[in-house]
Parts: C-alpha cells; structure tokens; sequence
C-alpha cells in the first residue's frame, strides 16, 4: 500500500435504491454490491472499482428531516471529477439544484444536496477555458 486513502463512506438515506441511481446518472458510477444490513437493513454500494459510497437505510425507520441535518455528523462528501461542467449539467437534469460555485486553489467546485439533503461537493482540478 502506497498510502491510506478512503475506500468507501457509509451514509443512511431513506432509499437507497433512489440515491444510487442518482449518483449514476450525475457519476456515471455503477452498483458494487446490494443486499441485507445490519439491524434488518440494507445497503447499496455504488461508486467506481476503487471505491464507493454505500448507502444504508434501516428496517421499518421513519427518518424525519431533522436526522438528515447538515453538519450532524456529515458535512459533506468530496467528489473528484475531470469535467465539472458535464457534472453540473447532469446534477442539473435529475432536478438537483447546485449552488456555492468557487474557484480557488486547488480547483473549481460546486456543491449540491441529494434528495435526502446529504450534501456532495463537486470538485476539479483540471484548468478550465476562461472567456477573454
């Protein structure tokens, strides 16, 4: 092992098969694994072959709003892309709106909520074509 890096983040969200097939439409990601959780639950892993987010919702749970808050314990989830234009078009198309658009060292970014209000910050790092 070259060095540490994070493999996978373990989130809850209502539903997980609704929060899987949005981070494929906006990551063009692909499901790993799906089955049965801790405590009756269950859990699709959904991300590249390197690593992944996976998503958790328990058995017979009624999340309020309140359980998905910012900041309790998650701030966010960094996301790494090469084209943050074409992510931000396709966060855009599945109804997501995104918003707090930067560009400082390192990179671009924006960020936007899911449909249970998790936030992801996108981010890239590539150069991008400023109008003259």
């Amino acid at each position: 092992m070259n060095s540490p890096r994070i493999e996978h983040v373990n989130v809850t969200v209502r539903d997980p098969a609704r929060a899987a097939r949005t981070m494929q439409d906006i990551f063009g990601w692909h499901i790993r694994w799906e089955g049965p959780a801790r405590d009756g639950g269950r859990t699709i892993h959904v991300g590249s072959d390197a690593d992944y987010v996976a998503l958790y919702t328990g058995a017979g749970v009624a999340y309020s709003d309140d359980d998905f808050a910012k900041g309790r314990p998650l701030n966010h989830i960094g996301v790494l892309v090469d084209d943050l234009d074409a992510v931000e078009a396709r966060v855009a198309a599945t109804g997501l709106v995104p918003f707090n658009h930067g560009d400082y060292e390192p990179g671009r970014r924006f960020y936007f909520l899911d449909p249970d209000g998790i936030e992801y910050e996108v981010v890239s790092y590539r150069p991008h074509a400023r109008a003259a």
